[in-house]
C-alpha cells in the first residue's frame, strides 16, 4: 500500500508541474509559443503519469476496482487540465490534413509531441533513482528494465490499437452531443474501458508519442514492429473512422457536405 501513496504522490507531483508551467506559459507567452508549450507540458504529464501507473501496475498487485478507479480519475485529470492540447501526433496530423495547420506546424507540433514524450521518460527514470519506494529501488536494481509488453501477436496488438483509436476518435466526433459537464466523464469512461479490454494485448495506449515514451525502450520487438502497433495501427483507426463518419455514412444517408462540414466544425471546438 505504501508504494501505491508514493505513486500517488509522484502523479500528482507531475500533474501540479505541468500546470504551473501552463499558466506560466500562459501568461508570459501568449501567442503561438503557448500552443507549443501546451502541447509540450501536457504531453509530458500524460507519459509521466503512464509510466509510473505502467510500472505500479507491473509490480503492485492492485484490485481490478482501484486499477481502473486511477485509470479513471486521472483521465479525468488529463482531460481537465489538456485544454485545447491533443497530446497526439495523429490529432496533428488530421489537422494537416484537414487544412486547419500547414504541414510546418504539424511537423513541429509533432516533433514537440515526441519530445516531450522522450523528457518525460528520462523524469520517470529519474524520479525512480531517488528510491521513494520499495517498487521503484527494485526497478532501479533491474536498471529500470521494460519487459515485453505485448500479450499477443504483433497483427493482434496492431489490430486492437486500431479499434482503440476508431473508439476514441468516434468519440471525439459525437461528444458534443452530450451535456458538457458530461463529456469529460464520458471520455474518461470510454478510455478507460478501452484500456481494461485491450490493456493485456496491447497495452492500449492508442497514441503514438505516448507509445514512444512507454513502450518503445522495452525488449522483445524490433523498433519496426512497435512503429507498426503503435504508430500505423492508431493512425489508420482515426483515419477509418473519419472515412466512416464523414464519408460512407453521410453518402449512405443522402447527407450533403454542409452538414458534414457542420458536424466536424462542432467536433473541433469540443477537443
Amino acid at each position: 500500500m505504501a508504494d501505491l501513496w508514493v505513486s500517488l504522490g509522484v502523479l500528482a507531483a507531475a500533474v501540479l508541474l505541468c500546470e504551473a508551467t501552463r499558466r506560466a506559459a500562459a501568461r508570459f507567452l501568449p501567442g503561438v509559443c503557448w500552443i507549443y508549450l501546451l502541447e509540450a507540458a501536457s504531453t509530458f504529464q500524460l507519459c509521466c503519469c503512464t509510466q509510473e501507473l505502467k510500472l505500479l501496475a507491473e509490480s503492485v498487485r492492485l484490485d481490478l476496482s482501484i486499477s481502473l478507479t486511477l485509470t479513471y480519475v486521472v483521465t479525468v485529470v488529463h482531460l481537465s487540465t489538456f485544454r485545447e492540447a491533443t497530446c497526439n501526433p495523429a490529432a496533428a496530423l488530421e489537422r494537416a490534413c484537414r487544412g486547419a495547420a500547414s504541414g510546418r506546424a504539424a511537423a513541429l507540433l509533432i516533433a514537440v509531441q515526441l519530445g516531450a514524450a522522450v523528457a518525460a521518460r528520462y523524469f520517470a527514470a529519474s524520479v525512480w533513482s531517488l528510491g521513494l519506494s520499495d517498487m521503484h529501488r527494485q526497478h532501479q536494481k533491474f536498471g529500470f528494465r521494460c519487459i515485453d509488453p505485448l500479450g499477443g501477436t504483433v497483427l493482434e496488438a496492431a489490430a486492437v490499437e486500431l479499434a482503440c483509436a476508431f473508439a476514441v476518435q468516434a468519440t471525439a466526433m459525437h461528444i458534443h452531443k452530450l451535456e458538457e459537464k458530461l463529456r469529460v466523464h464520458v471520455f474518461a469512461a470510454v478510455i478507460t474501458a478501452l484500456v481494461y479490454t485491450g490493456g493485456s494485448i496491447s497495452g492500449a495506449i492508442f497514441n503514438p508519442a505516448l507509445a514512444f515514451s512507454v513502450q518503445f525502450p522495452c525488449s522483445g520487438h524490433t523498433y519496426l514492429e512497435y512503429c507498426f502497433i503503435y504508430w500505423l495501427g492508431p493512425t489508420l483507426g482515426m483515419a477509418s473512422c473519419i472515412l466512416l463518419f464523414e464519408k460512407i455514412v453521410p453518402f449512405l444517408s443522402g447527407k450533403g457536405p454542409a452538414e458534414t462540414d457542420g458536424s466536424v466544425t462542432q467536433k473541433e471546438k469540443t477537443q
